[in-house]
């Protein structure tokens, strides 16, 4: 088969034809139809995140199911699926309570294997980790759901209990921060974006955004948030991962507020001086969100269904295979409003 593979770090992106995957007893090989294009794939490209070389990257995908293990027994040859970027293992206590997003044993493909950059993927666990898609969702739009779409979701829905009529604050409008302002919007909520980049927010007020804060300019955003909402947001995301960000979440809450940390902390940021007074004056709650387990998709899904959410406005541009290497290598100097790249395998 077809695959983008690169030798070291940082270095060449190459389709070349490499072994067909090997099938999982517990699980199946996918005929991939679509793949995104993650900046998550572009630091395990550089060496952030420890792979094994050579290494094929990818882990938003759809596909069709092409193979499946002796063990597998909800699943058959020509299913159209799609699969969370973290599959847990399906035997352990965390996923047989349905938290396989926090699997101890997880896998996650393009990470600890070869992934979906790829003409074929094999996932394990396939019982556990594989979800329907319904025959309205296309794999271009089932891929864009992909980590960013899916994480946001979960972190807006089961963490945050975003109600209709609520404030919900994005604080860093990238893929997630945009996916979980559309969300929010959809929910009923009165969304409040807050960016740096001005192209940034504009992107956020056409996904439905009813409140922009600069944060180039404003000094205080989150007391802007407070005064603008009479009083603060009741969920806040952190979607870009910083102290200042992660600081400015929490203040701005209302009493009784959520906040949901997205965005990954990393180096110095990750430590953050929380203001852990006010969270206990107030009684805040404070969660991590890690992306979304499979049998959470049915409801997202039924909602991309309907048209209540459109994944797909999202979507930047679709290319081929052939292109992936580059739009990856592009991620050098990333932009926020250019929108996902999604990879068409066959295109």
């Amino acid at each position: 088969m077809k695959a983008v593979v690169h030798d070291t770090f940082g270095g060449p992106l190459e389709v070349r034809d490499v072994p067909d995957p090997t099938c999982p007893s517990d699980g199946v090989v996918i005929a991939v139809g679509a793949t995104g294009v993650c900046r998550s794939d572009w630091h395990a490209w550089k060496g952030h995140d420890p792979v094994d070389l050579p290494h094929v990257p990818g882990h938003e995908l759809a596909g069709t199911v092409a193979e499946v293990g002796a063990d597998v027994t909800r699943w058959q040859v020509g299913d159209r699926v799609t699969v969370p970027f973290v599959c847990g293992c399906g035997r352990c206590e965390l996923c047989l309570s349905g938290e396989a997003q926090v699997c101890p044993d997880q896998t996650q493909p393009g990470f600890t294997g070869p992934g979906s950059f790829a003409e074929q993927v094999a996932i394990n666990a396939a019982d556990a980790n594989l979800v329907a898609l319904p025959d309205a969702v296309g794999f271009v739009t089932a891929a864009s759901l992909g980590c960013r779409f899916a994480t946001a979701f979960r972190a807006v829905v089961a963490h945050g209990r975003l109600q209709s009529g609520q404030v919900l604050a994005v604080h860093g409008c990238g893929g997630v921060g945009l996916s979980a302002v559309m969300i929010g919007a959809a929910l009923g909520a009165e969304v409040v974006a807050v960016d740096v980049s001005p192209a940034a927010l504009a992107r956020a007020r056409e996904l439905g955004a009813t409140h922009l804060v600069d944060a180039s300019s404003d000094p205080d955003p989150a007391a802007t948030i407070r005064e603008t909402t009479g009083g603060g947001a009741h969920v806040s995301l952190d979607a870009l991962g910083s102290s200042a960000t992660a600081v400015a979440s929490v203040e701005s809450l209302r009493r009784r507020g959520r906040h949901v940390q997205v965005g990954l902390l990393l180096g110095d940021a990750a430590t953050p001086p929380l203001p852990m007074g006010r969270v206990v004056a107030h009684e805040l709650e404070l969660y991590g969100s890690h992306g979304m387990a499979a049998h959470e998709y049915p409801a997202m899904l039924a909602l991309v269904e309907d048209g209540t959410l459109r994944p797909d406005l999202l979507v930047g541009c679709v290319i081929g295979l052939d292109g992936a290497g580059a739009a990856l290598a592009a991620m050098d100097h990333p932009t926020t409003t250019a929108g996902m790249t999604v990879v068409e395998i066959g295109r």
